[in-house]
């Protein structure tokens, strides 16, 4: 009886440290981040991992092998699913979002993106559940006149709030976050 409790130990603990192992490694790729906001009393903050652009083409038709193609959801960033954590009550593209925390996912368009926030977080970024969607927006982009190698996030002040930028290759995408 101790012999299998043994080996059932043995086994839990190289499960871990493998589980942990791979994390790091998959991290060292795309390191975490983390961008905030407190413009216009607009607190936002956005824990995301940053993927590189590595010489791929980024966003596009999918017959022309975009690493992610126009009209497909996409984590909106590496590893696990992008969360926004929102202090109290604000509007995101005028629609309410109540304060909490959610997973953020984004579906790139060629003149304009949709942005997704998602009640289930914890989840590995690939692991998507439209079920548990909570808001849906369409938000314009601009052309950056460089290129942004690694993926980033940042915020931008607007009148009532700030715009988070969702900036990566030569697009970026603007979300705005109001108190009104």
């Amino acid at each position: 009886m101790k012999r299998i409790l043994l080996i059932v130990s043995v086994i839990i603990l190289v499960a871990l440290a493998g589980f942990f192992g791979f994390r790091k490694y998959t991290k060292s790729f795309s390191p975490e981040s983390v961008a905030e906001s407190s413009a216009n009393g607009i607190n936002v903050k956005v824990i995301y991992s940053r993927p590189n652009k590595k010489g791929r083409l980024i966003f596009g038709r999918e017959q022309d092998n975009a690493l992610l193609p126009y009209g497909k959801v996409w984590r909106t960033g590496a590893n696990e699913a992008t969360l926004v954590e929102l202090e109290k009550d604000v509007y995101l593209g005028g629609k309410l979002v109540k304060a909490g925390t959610y997973s953020l996912y984004s579906v790139p368009g060629q003149s304009s993106w949709k942005i997704i926030l998602n009640s289930e977080t914890g989840q590995w970024g690939t692991e998507y559940n439209d079920g548990k969607d909570i808001l849906s927006v369409e938000v314009s982009i601009r052309i950056r006149p460089s290129v942004q190698e690694l993926f980033l996030i940042y915020f931008e002040e607007i009148p009532n709030g700030a715009n988070m930028v969702l900036s990566w290759d030569q697009t970026e995408a603007l979300v705005p976050f109001t108190n009104q």
